[in-house]
């Protein structure tokens, strides 16, 4: 098999889906460009079928386009899982809220034909663009639907029939790799068991707040296989660097005292080394054993280049020894940064 190259930062494509803003044509083709101009080509997206019920991928598509972009230039992956259908309802009846303005719904879809069904529907959308690097979306978030082991079962056996599907695809020359991504490593763990896969994205598992040692030991095992790790949402949902939510769940100062008082100390000695979270973060997130490459999201064009150097940030030794003495990160860190 080819080895699979990634670039340190691989450019995520919600926003072009109208999470939670809607942004204009203008603004999303400017970060697409921004994306293009300050990466080693190829340069890489990530995007889904479900982001903005297939919008972000027609908005990628486009942008692309009408930037000329040889399609060479640019490496797509495609997480798989949801088809576009009409919109019938006053809105999207999948997570309602989160997208904004949309003019299609989506439904889940993980079979052998469903996966390949969000396959041909992908490539529509991106025109002249096709995704070379394909996945199931959120198998965790699919078998966690169930009501009881029977039903987990089936569920379980729905998404070994997508990677039938997406085997063959690869076997036929009409992909490059397959992965999965998903938010609990552990179902991860368990279709790797299952499937031979070129990569996989784990995402508010690996941050500087939160580093289980099981899955270090995974991480250790996955690099050992040759297979490529991307660490996504090194930021535990935006908490790490001043939001509310941890790991996409609203907190309480009260009730989670432990925590705040984590980032508080975090947030003090990011001061006293004068570095910024952001770049705490990425740095420690990127470190992680196994780790290719972070996945990172903007909706602003101007935060693209500060995106893509952040990996090169200096992070003073000081910095790792005090986290490591006031118990903020474990001694097997501490130890691999020091």
């Amino acid at each position: 098999m080819e080895e699979l190259t990634l670039p340190k930062v691989i450019f995520g494509t919600s926003g072009l889906g109208n999470l939670y803003v809607v942004l204009p044509d203008e603004v999303k083709r400017s970060i697409v460009n921004e994306s293009i101009k300050y990466s080693p080509r190829p340069a890489v997206f990530d995007s889904a079928g479900k982001y903005g019920a297939g919008l972000a991928l027609e908005s990628l598509g486009r942008s692309l386009k009408e930037l000329n972009i040889n399609p060479k230039d640019v490496l797509i992956s495609n997480k798989l899982g949801w088809l576009r259908t009409e919109l019938k309802t006053a809105e999207p009846t999948f997570e309602p809220g989160i997208w904004k303005n949309l003019e299609h719904d989506a439904v889940q879809k993980i079979s052998y034909d469903g996966i390949l069904e969000c396959y041909e529907q992908g490539n529509k959308l991106l025109g002249n663009y096709h995704a070379q690097l394909v996945s199931v979306h959120d198998p965790d978030e699919y078998l966690a639907a169930s009501d009881d082991e029977e039903e987990k079962k089936r569920r379980y056996q729905d998404i070994l029939d997508a990677y039938r599907a997406l085997n063959e695809l690869k076997q036929a020359g009409k992909v490059k790799a397959i992965g999965v991504g998903a938010k609990d490593w552990r179902i991860i763990r368990k279709i790797t068991e299952d499937v031979k896969l070129d990569w996989v994205m784990i995402a508010n598992s690996m941050t500087i707040h939160s580093h289980p040692t099981p899955l270090v030991d995974f991480m250790q095992q996955l690099s050992h296989q040759g297979v490529a790790v991307i660490n996504s949402s090194v930021f535990n949902g935006g908490f790490l660097t001043g939001s509310a939510y941890y790991n996409y769940q609203l907190t309480d100062p009260e009730k989670d005292k432990n925590l705040y008082h984590w980032r508080q100390q975090f947030y003090q000695l990011c001061e006293d080394y004068k570095i910024r979270p952001v770049e705490a973060c990425v740095i420690f997130g990127l470190n992680a054993p196994g780790v290719t490459s972070i996945a990172l999201n903007t909706t602003q064009a101007e935060r693209v280049v500060q995106n893509v150097a952040l990996p090169n940030s200096i992070i003073p030794e000081g910095f790792w020894k005090k986290m490591k003495e006031r118990g903020l990160i474990d001694q097997f860190y501490a130890s691999s940064y020091l």
